[in-house]
């Protein structure tokens, strides 16, 4: 009878433990699951980056120009060929398309709609009758972030050419998983000996941070 005590004391402590390390295990399984899509909805990537390559003072005009270097980057972080805009001020703006997908294709990871998405239109700064245009992507164009993603070329050209659609029409964007389309001009004034970056929020919009440029650049012609 003492045995049988004993064998049964040993299998309840061990289904216990059996039951303990399965919820504990679970819970942390659950856990890490949370932290990660926490962390895809509160992630950003960088898209461009923006640098002052030069300052002058323009005799015929009589302003002060204002040239920068605007680097774009693939999905997978290769820059792209850069661009090069000389304004007549420096509060420069970029207006984009970005669209943004519903947050349970964010929490999921989904390979399609698991960020928002975006496309820069033009660099402008605003002065009136002579305020600056130039373009960074043709209409109707896939943006070129985008295209080194060969299966989602496809998926990424309908996203542009239907963009009004979506911003329009609630029924078509709920179909696609977005949950809004928009027109956003991210902007700052724009000063040499600062690295401005560029990064669209996996659940929100694009945004500019600054920072000062590396001690090592500092002082150096960039080319």
């Amino acid at each position: 009878m003492k045995n049988l005590f004993k064998w049964m004391r040993i299998l309840f402590f061990l289904i216990l433990f059996i039951v303990s390390y399965q919820f504990i295990t679970a819970y942390m399984k659950e856990n890490a699951i949370l932290k990660e899509v926490i962390g895809r909805l509160e992630a950003d990537s960088r898209v461009a980056q923006v640098l002052v390559t030069e300052v002058r003072f323009d005799e015929e005009s009589k302003k002060i120009l204002t040239t920068i270097k605007f680097l774009e980057f693939d999905t997978q972080g290769k820059p792209l060929e850069p661009k090069y805009f000389t304004f007549s001020g420096n509060i420069i703006q970029f207006q984009s398309l970005v669209i943004r997908f519903d947050d349970i294709k964010i929490r999921q990871g989904d390979k399609l709609r698991g960020k928002s998405a975006y496309l820069f239109m033009n660099a402008f700064m605003l002065d009136g009758k002579n305020t600056q245009v130039f373009e960074i992507t043709k209409a109707n164009e896939v943006p070129s972030g985008y295209k080194t993603e060969k299966g989602h070329s496809l998926f990424e050209k309908k996203l542009w050419q239907d963009f009004w659609q979506y911003a329009l029409n609630p029924d078509t964007a709920k179909k696609m998983g977005i949950k809004n389309a928009q027109i956003e001009a991210p902007g700052t004034i724009f000063i040499p000996g600062t690295l401005y970056t560029i990064k669209i929020e996996h659940d929100g919009g694009l945004r500019i941070d600054a920072e000062p440029l590396p001690q090592i650049l500092k002082g150096e012609r960039i080319e």
